[in-house]
């Protein structure tokens, strides 16, 4: 495709969307989606004080046992400064450890404490009702369908993805 025929397919997709209406866009669907989801878990895991992405950091800690902090930035999706923050606040919590790898020594190992596989264990019935919340208003043949279709939105533009 040339540059004339590559702009003008570029100018017809954003006239497409500038015509929609906000709910019909898909971008202001999923944060919607994302903030609703946000405000359920917090509700249901309220006793215990820790939001989602800290949950998904202790969780991942928990598959993944000690790692370092760019494997977990992966496997959480989000960068490194921002997960080097949250870390040190649960750190601060002993609901995990750093530790100074000993196969490298340059490089720090994140990993669960006992109180942090305990919290994840408190939290597990509380986690799974805010998951299933979420998407509770779907036929189950639609939640399959639903969250298959958001793994390949995300495993077709996810540039985080180790090769």
């Amino acid at each position: 495709m040339n540059g004339t025929a590559a702009r003008s397919k570029a100018t017809a997709s954003t006239n497409k969307w500038r015509t929609k209406t906000l709910m019909s866009r898909p971008g202001f669907l999923i944060r919607r989606l994302y903030q609703i989801h946000v405000s359920i878990f917090v509700e249901e895991c309220a006793a215990e004080t820790i939001t989602p992405v800290q949950y998904s950091i202790l969780a991942s800690l928990d598959q993944s046992g000690a790692i370092d902090q760019a494997t977990l930035s992966r496997a959480v999706a989000l960068d490194r400064t921002s997960v080097a923050d949250i870390v040190t606040r649960l750190e601060r919590r002993k609901l995990l450890k750093r530790s100074v790898s000993p196969a490298d020594r340059r490089m720090v190992l994140s990993e669960l404490t006992n109180q942090g596989r305990a919290l994840l264990k408190r939290l597990k019935a509380a986690a799974a009702r805010a998951h299933e919340r979420t998407i509770s208003s779907l036929p189950e043949e639609e939640k399959v369908f639903f969250l298959e279709a958001l793994n390949r939105l995300i495993e077709s533009r996810d540039d985080r993805q180790e090769t």
